[in-house]
């Protein structure tokens, strides 16, 4: 009769011990780091905390800006964020509407984000971050202006048809 209890413990703790991870939870969770990332990222950019917006980039990254002359590494970024930083207010993008996709190996993830910002209405940024270890990192980032269709013709017109930076 005493070996009964010890019997069903030994049966729950087999049940849970080969219960498969539910991959929805994953998925959540990877979500979850790589929100916290670029949400992060963000505040720090619109309160010019330099060193939390900089240390979430890897050390390869590119920035890509919404001139077409703005093709940063990350040292060169830093450099030109250094001015708009130093009073402690960079640029504000409030971040809605991301949507997160990952490698197969959960060591890549792309994101794109919709950004609202004061003086350019909504924007879009898109980016890949990977995996560095336990922590999500920033390789790559690009911001760009949403241009309805019905007024493209006229946008492209006032751009002008040569965009080479140089």
């Amino acid at each position: 009769m005493k070996l009964i209890p010890l019997f069903l413990v030994a049966f729950i703790l087999s049940g849970c011990a080969t219960a498969p991870v539910r991959q929805d939870w994953q998925d959540d969770s990877e979500r979850l780091g790589v929100g916290i990332v670029t949400s992060a990222w963000h505040f720090a950019a619109e309160f010019g905390m330099f060193d939390l917006y900089f240390d979430a980039m890897t050390d390869d990254a590119i920035f890509m800006g919404t001139d077409a002359s703005e093709r940063w590494t990350k040292a060169e970024f830093m450099e030109y964020a250094r001015e708009p930083f130093s009073d402690h207010a960079g640029w504000t993008y409030k971040p809605r509407d991301q949507h997160v996709a990952f490698s197969d190996d959960r060591q890549t993830a792309w994101i794109d984000e919709l950004l609202d910002n004061e003086k350019y209405g909504t924007l879009r940024g898109t980016g890949v971050l990977v995996k560095v270890g336990d922590d999500w990192k920033i390789a790559h980032y690009s911001l760009t202006f949403l241009v309805p269709n019905d007024i493209a013709g006229e946008v492209v017109e006032l751009i002008g048809r040569d965009i080479d930076p140089e």
